[in-house]
Parts: structure tokens; C-alpha cells; sequence
């Protein structure tokens, strides 16, 4: 792979002469005022909002995951520059930091509402109803239903036909694709990161294949690719993030206690932590405010200067692992996890939340996908007749017009992946009677 054909963007009329913003800024600026950026506020990261502590939704997330890639990009694009003084006529160091920035950015548009659970309970739904639904799809279109994936969910949204499809740069699509292989392939090489999960469904790997070719994506055999390199620092500003803010979310909510969690941000910081300088802030919060700001900007130096050394790795698709896990701070980062796992990600607000998403979005499918797949199938009821007309307009008119079980059951699965945690559980107690109209 080349760097020149790697950032090469489409040139839409939009973007002629406008020299307010470069095609990656419009990029940026498509995401943060699109519809399902916007329905990131009413998600869960990890905790369910409580009532007297601020802790991170996925739009928070985002948006700071955004923050840490842009200055990932910049670091890395002033380097790339200096090295290969050609690229000063295609971008600048900007152009680096907003692509990465923008598909940071977009990094979880695609998951589902009540966190990670989410995803695994629309998987479950289906692989526990394999008799009443399995025959009705190809194999590679089954392997996607019965393996929700976020990351293919939002590579999807982002390119969905219509109004809905974002229209991005190529370079910015493939930066955001950290798995750029279909749900089912022959074999899986699992030493490589970018192998672990898939990065697009069966309806969208056209679109991936026509924008890989373009960059000149390294093949990895029968549509599986090398990652674009800068959705490595994507995924570095994602491990940043949450490794360091899901910490002082569970320091803030005492699910992790201060002194514990000054010594992990401490074995991160190393030499740059002052016990003595620490103590002259008052507040506990605003002193793990300042180890969690300077363990990020410890870190973002580090994968950095890691991606830079392995730049000729990187662009023969022979470095496949994340930065975060081969930089010298992989060790105290594993230790936060570990802490993270037994102490946060374990905490009984979690778990109620995710069983929460389990009930409630089997629940919807349970209403709606019958209704939706129901002219294919031939069992369409008066049942499903009222739930159907319970759908927005639109979700209806994408029903309409699939030509397929599969298309139709991809549109279902966008209505319901794209809800907020607050609009799948009012649906919910609607349809299962639990609160019906004028009565409380």
C-alpha cells in the first residue's frame, strides 16, 4: 500500500472551491449532525445514567475518542510529511488528524441500545429461533443475523442509499473499518486484530470491495483485506478512551476506590507523576481529573511513536496488532483492565442493564419481525397487521421495497439497532401493554 493512493478522496461537487473545509472536515461535520450521531446521547456506554454522578454515554465516548484520534493523526501526519515530502502537495497534517478524527468519531454509530449486550442479544435472538428462520436465508445472509456486529452496523448506516447515506470520503470509510472482512469467511487467521470480529454484512460488501480496490487495500484472499493503517489509531483512540475515562467513570460512581485508581493512572504516567504536586487539589475528582488528562496524553504520544516505527509494517499489511497492546505503558493498561472487569464492568448496575437489553430487544424483535418478513413467509396475521402499522412510515417504505427476507430483515433490524435506550424501552412497555395511552 502508498500513502498517495491510500488518502485519495473523491471529489464530489460539493466540495469544488469551497475553502471553508477540506473533504475529510465535511466528512467530520456529515457524522456529528447526522441522525444517528445525534441518538448517541441516549445510550449506554457502560453505565445507565444515575442521578447524581455524570459518567460517559456514547456520544461523550465519541467524542472523545474524536479528540485523542485528531491529535493521534496530527502526530502522525507531521511525521509522515517530513518522511515522504511528496504528500505535501495531496495533505497537510490536518488532513490526517481529520480523518482520523471523523472516523473516530463514528467509531459506535452503528451499536445498538444497552451497550455491548445489545449486540449479543439481537445474536441470540436469532440463533434461539434457528427453526423458524434459518431456512429463509442464504448461509452468508444467516452467518450476519445470527452476528450482529456494530462495527458493520455503522459501516451500513454510513452508506445507506437515500438521504440516510453519508457520503464520506473513501480514505475516511476505510479508517473507520477496523475488521474489513465479511461475517463468514473459509478461515480465520486469528493472530491478526483486524480478523477478530467482521467489518460489513453481505449488503454492503460490494460498496467495501469498489473502496478497497480504490485504495489499493492489500488482499487477504477471497474478500478479506489488510486494514487501511490509520484505523489503527482509530482503534488506539478507542483503547485510550475507554481503558482511561471507563476508570474514572467507576472512581466517580466509588465502584473503584481513589487510592486504587491514582496508583493504575500512576503506573501510566510514570516519571510525570508528583504525589506531592497531587495533593495541592482539593477535590478528588479534579485530581483524577488531571491523571486521567495526563495518562492520555502519555499514551497518545506512545502509540504514536509505536504506528511511526511501524510504518513500512503497516503499509505491507504485515503489522496487524493493536497499538495499545504492544507500546511500553501494555501492562499497566492490562492491570486497569483487569480492575475494570472485576469492579466495573461487573458492578450490578451493568448487569441489570444488560439484562434489561436482553428482555427488551428480544422482546421487539419478537413484535416486529414477523410483521416485516411476513410477505415472504406467507404468515402474515391481523397481529402483525397492527404492529406494522406501529412502524415510522419510513421503516415501512424500506419494508416495502426489499426484494429479499434478508433486505427486509436488515430494514427491521436498523429501526430497532437504531433506537435510544429510553425509545426501546417506552416501544416495549407499549406493545407488551405494560403502559398503554392516558393510563399511568
Amino acid at each position: 500500500m502508498n500513502w498517495l493512493q491510500l488518502l485519495s478522496q473523491q471529489t464530489l461537487p460539493d466540495a469544488r472551491g469551497n475553502l471553508a473545509r477540506t473533504a475529510f472536515d465535511r466528512d467530520f461535520d456529515r457524522i456529528i449532525f447526522s441522525h444517528p450521531f445525534r441518538r448517541l446521547q441516549d445510550k449506554t456506554q457502560v453505565h445507565p445514567l444515575p442521578e447524581q454522578d455524570f459518567v460517559h454515554t456514547r456520544l461523550t465516548h465519541s467524542l472523545e475518542v474524536s479528540s485523542v484520534g485528531r491529535s493521534l493523526g496530527r502526530l502522525v501526519g507531521k511525521a509522515l510529511i517530513e518522511r515522504h515530502p511528496e504528500l505535501s502537495h495531496l495533505v497537510d497534517a490536518n488532513d490526517f488528524g481529520a480523518i482520523v478524527a471523523a472516523a473516530s468519531l463514528a467509531h459506535d454509530i452503528g451499536n445498538p441500545p444497552f451497550g455491548h449486550s445489545g449486540e449479543s442479544s439481537i445474536s441470540s435472538y436469532f440463533l434461539e429461533r434457528s427453526s423458524l428462520y434459518k431456512d429463509e436465508f442464504s448461509e452468508i445472509e444467516w452467518s450476519d443475523l445470527i452476528q450482529f456486529e456494530g462495527n458493520a452496523q455503522g459501516f451500513r448506516l454510513l452508506n445507506k442509499p437515500g438521504y440516510q447515506g453519508l457520503k464520506l470520503t473513501n480514505p475516511t470509510l476505510a479508517a473507520f473499518t477496523k475488521y474489513p472482512r465479511p461475517s463468514k469467511i473459509a478461515e480465520r487467521d486469528k493472530s491478526r486484530k483486524s480478523q477478530k470480529k467482521f467489518g460489513f454484512y453481505n449488503s454492503e460488501q460490494t460498496i467495501f470491495k469498489g473502496m478497497a480496490d480504490e485504495l489499493g487495500l492489500v488482499s487477504l484472499g477471497t474478500d478479506q483485506w489488510c486494514r487501511h493503517p490509520l484505523a489503527f489509531l482509530v482503534e488506539a483512540a478507542d483503547d485510550i478512551c475507554y481503558h482511561i475515562i471507563d476508570l474514572e467513570d467507576g472512581c466517580n460512581l466509588g465502584l473503584v476506590s481513589h487510592e486504587q485508581t491514582v496508583a493504575l493512572y500512576a503506573a501510566i504516567i510514570g516519571n510525570k507523576f508528583n504525589p506531592e504536586k497531587l495533593e495541592q487539589i482539593q477535590s478528588k475528582k479534579e485530581q483524577i481529573g488531571v491523571l486521567r488528562a495526563l495518562s492520555i496524553s502519555h499514551l497518545i504520544d506512545e502509540c504514536a511513536a509505536m504506528f511511526l516505527d511501524n510504518e513500512e509494517a503497516l503499509l505491507k499489511g504485515d503489522f496487524d496488532r493493536s497499538l495499545a497492546d504492544e507500546i511500553a505503558s501494555k501492562d499497566a493498561l492490562k492491570e486497569i483492565i483487569t480492575v475494570s472487569i472485576e469492579k466495573i464492568y461487573r458492578s450490578k448496575t451493568v448487569l441489570e442493564t444488560e439484562a434489561a437489553g436482553y428482555q427488551i430487544l428480544s422482546g421487539l424483535l419478537d413484535t416486529f419481525l414477523p410483521c416485516a418478513i411476513s410477505k415472504y413467509t406467507n404468515t402474515v396475521t391481523a397481529k402483525d397487521k397492527v404492529f406494522y402499522r406501529l412502524l415510522p412510515q419510513e421503516v415501512q417504505g424500506e419494508i416495502e421495497s426489499a426484494e429479499s427476507t434478508y433486505q427486509a430483515c436488515r430494514a427491521m433490524l436498523d429501526f430497532v439497532a437504531g433506537m435510544t435506550d429510553s425509545s426501546a424501552i417506552h416501544l416495549y412497555r407499549k406493545v407488551k401493554g405494560i403502559a398503554l395511552p392516558g393510563i399511568r
